[in-house]
């Protein structure tokens, strides 16, 4: 019997929670400079997070998810 291989790439953390911070903003057509606030950073910031959000840290995540008042459940559960 041949095992069969799935070529499943890993999805780093951090672009997953990067990729959910900027759904979140498209869903609440918040401008980026809103979001640099409520992340407490630059635009410029938000375009290196775009590029390479290996950058993104807990601290990022927590500073919007109080900014936002959402609780890390709400936020990893959000559709």
């Amino acid at each position: 019997m041949a095992s069969t291989k799935r070529s499943n790439k890993r999805i780093p953390l951090q672009k997953k929670i990067w990729c959910r911070i900027r759904y979140w903003q498209n869903l609440h057509d918040i401008s980026n400079e809103d979001l640099a606030v409520y992340l407490g950073c630059s635009t410029r910031t938000l375009q290196n997070y775009d590029k390479d959000p290996s950058n993104v840290t807990l601290k990022t995540l927590d500073t919007f998810l109080f900014a936002v008042g959402m609780t890390l459940t709400d936020f990893l559960s959000a559709a």
